[in-house]
């Protein structure tokens, strides 16, 4: 889509991702309108830990992770748990992640998503300069481990992968001096290593201030509408269709996470999108950390979120839903005590202890990687999800290919592994 008229561009989701996206359309000059059904934030891009970083970008199927996933069955405190449900279309998805997880494809994925993040923090220094607020500070983060071997191997696998890309350390520091990397650490952390410039932000603040750039920008934000479908000649859409109204378009960017999937079915194509269910909450620790931490062991993380520490985790593949479940949450809150001391008692002390609990689905493909390319059969359709807990992240990239890629009518070539023929949808 070379030229545009008039009529806006309408992106639908108000996420990180299609805030970013609405965000370089409008500097570009584009007329832009963004829909989100709920309010400005609201779903993954809320109750993630913010995290904006290069050490952890790595897709969910990788080697070993189908026989992690088959001992988590029937274990609801497991980090990574798989609830069987006989649906053809799950099963089918589980076979493709399970061909994604080889290690020459979590390679391949890997490398992909490395190249795509190389301009992250350019492209968030470049939106503060522009007056946007992204809260984006740089303290680093800290894995920590329980037993010194496991954090050996974490970093020998981090630094093959790494490639050049990023600094990493050479050795973990072992032993009661690993816990002095972070005074919220506990005295059970045995080996530790910190991994500097990496990110942290208040997404949902961040969010905030791209809907207020935007409409300094002249762009439309609408909350609270929902989208049903879209209309128009042949090849093109020129409508949006919504339940408070038709919205002129001359162009559509579909950013609406596991969602994505609903709003492309109404242009007659599938999308095999599975919600990774996450938890996260807020809680005020007797000694907060200063950097970013990973608990390796048990894949729960921990950020500094202004006055809050935000503790987040698990993977969950139970279906398309926000069911909160108390047990997958303790189970979050109970794996942290082994790196962060007894902030609690008993289970029955977190209903006091912590503040805006959380569950949402952070969409997934079957190869772990989004898709951000333009809808085969639409010429002015582009679709941007499936980042999983890498929203944040790349956000800004997203948004910035993939405006270059509507406005100029061509794929960049950061975009090629993204695109959507290789699902086969």
């Amino acid at each position: 889509m070379k030229d545009t008229d008039s009529a806006p561009i309408v992106v639908v989701g108000g996420g990180v991702i299609g805030m970013c996206t609405a965000y370089y359309l409008a500097g570009a000059g584009v007329p832009v309108e963004v829909v989100e059904r709920q309010g400005i934030g609201s779903g993954a891009s809320w109750g993630n830990a913010g995290w904006v970083c290069m050490s952890h970008s790595a897709p969910v199927p990788s080697p070993g992770v189908i026989g992690y996933a088959a001992r988590s069955l029937g274990r609801p405190d497991s980090p990574l748990y798989l609830r069987p449900r006989l649906d053809p279309r799950f099963l089918a998805w589980l076979v493709r992640f399970w061909r994604s997880s080889s290690a020459s494809r979590f390679r391949t994925g890997y490398q992909a998503v490395a190249d795509l993040n190389r301009r992250t923090f350019e492209l968030y220094d470049g939106l503060a300069a522009d007056g946007v607020e992204t809260t984006l500070h740089r303290p680093g983060m800290v894995h920590a481990f329980l037993s010194a071997d496991e954090a050996r191997h974490h970093l020998a696998v981090q630094r093959q992968m790494s490639a050049g890309r990023y600094v990493m350390p050479e050795e973990p520091v072992v032993g009661p001096t690993a816990r002095a990397l972070d005074p919220a650490l506990s005295a059970d952390v045995t080996a530790a290593y910190l991994v500097e410039g990496e990110g942290v932000v208040d997404s949902a603040a961040f969010v905030r201030a791209l809907r207020d750039r935007l409409g300094q920008l002249g762009a439309k934000v609408h909350e609270n509408i929902d989208v049903s479908g879209f209309a128009g000649p042949s090849g093109r859409i020129d409508k949006v269709l919504t339940n408070a109204g038709e919205i002129p378009c001359s162009g559509v960017v579909v950013a609406s996470g596991v969602r994505s999937a609903q709003l492309l079915a109404a242009l007659g194509l599938r999308l095999p999108m599975q919600a990774g269910k996450g938890y996260s909450f807020g809680v005020d620790l007797p000694t907060p950390p200063k950097h970013a931490l990973y608990f390796g062991e048990r894949r729960v993380v921990a950020s500094p979120i202004g006055s809050t520490t935000r503790i987040a985790g698990t993977m969950e593949l139970s279906g398309n839903n926000n069911r909160l479940d108390w047990r997958r949450l303790t189970a979050v809150a109970r794996a942290s005590r082994r790196y962060l001391g007894p902030w609690f008692s008993e289970p029955d002390d977190l209903m006091s202890a912590i503040r805006d609990p959380w569950v949402g689905g952070r969409p997934f493909l079957p190869d772990g990687l989004p898709v951000i390319d333009r809808v085969p059969g639409r010429e002015n359709v582009y679709l941007a999800t499936g980042h999983g807990m890498l929203g944040v992240t790349l956000g800004p990239a997203t948004g910035r290919y993939l405006t270059d890629y509507v406005l100029g009518g061509s794929r960049p070539e950061a975009l090629a592994p993204f695109s959507f023929d290789r699902i086969g949808a």
